[in-house]
């Protein structure tokens, strides 16, 4: 999504042609290697993201290159999108992508700011969880999955009937990206005593906490995008630019 966004209005909006923006995308998982070659990644007529690097290979990179954040000066970069929420750091987080939502939606249905924007029980390493709100009177049934074994286990759920949902986040990496299998190694004298995942998740929940803006649809440069752009959420314009489409593949 940010790459097509890059490709279309930012490049109309700064008068740069889609071919000369180069888009590199730093990521936690390996396989957005892949993601980037599949159809419907190419918004402006050119690939929406032109490489992906994971967080190993970039500090890699770093180091190689010899660079010293501390030593690094004070310049301003172009600032392209680089207001953050709070809601957007915990997406890493097996649970975020869902916490997110309901911030959203939550305000969006009843029409009442939230007074608490922890949804506690999406939260956590567990496998699967389930939980149920009331969004004034409206009863909103989620489920968060993490991990491809878990993943099956609740798809066969929702396909014999047992259970039913609003809503259901999946990340395939068991504690979602912020395990992911580009992510910094651990020797084992670290990992078996230390849970990593949920160290990391840590993190995110405390980047979230220190947020000026902690909910999606309060980003300013997002209400900016939609507002010049891209019109109303779920329009045609945000279908085309930020939407994909999935089929069916052999399992060899």
């Amino acid at each position: 999504m940010y790459g097509s966004i890059m490709k279309t209005y930012y490049a109309e909006k700064m008068g740069i042609a889609p071919e000369n923006i180069y888009v590199a995308s730093v990521m936690p998982c390996v396989t957005k290697k892949f993601e980037i070659t599949r159809e419907h990644q190419s918004a402006s007529g050119h690939p929406d993201v032109d490489v992906v690097i994971t967080t190993n290979e970039l500090a890699a990179m770093i180091k190689q290159a010899g660079i010293v954040f501390e030593d690094l000066p004070d310049d301003d970069f172009d600032p392209a999108f680089g207001v953050a929420t709070g809601a957007g750091h915990i997406f890493g987080a097996t649970g975020g992508v869902c916490e997110a939502t309901l911030r959203t939606v939550h305000e969006l249905v009843t029409g009442k700011e939230l007074e608490k924007l922890e949804f506690n029980e999406v939260r956590g390493t567990k496998g699967i969880k389930e939980a149920e709100y009331d969004l004034g009177g409206k009863k909103l049934k989620v489920a968060v999955v993490s991990g491809t074994a878990n993943a099956k286990k609740l798809m066969d759920m929702i396909e014999n009937g047992e259970k039913e949902y609003h809503f259901v986040e999946v990340m395939g990496c068991p504690g979602g990206c912020v395990n992911g299998g580009a992510q910094p190694y651990q020797p084992g004298y670290v990992r078996n005593f230390v849970n990593i995942s949920a160290e990391r998740a840590k993190a995110l929940y405390s980047e979230d906490k220190a947020s000026t803006f902690r909910k999606s649809h309060e980003n300013p440069v997002i209400k900016e995008l939609y507002d010049t752009y891209l019109g109303k959420p779920g329009g045609d314009k945000a279908h085309e630019l930020l939407h994909t489409s999935y089929v069916k593949r052999k399992v060899y």
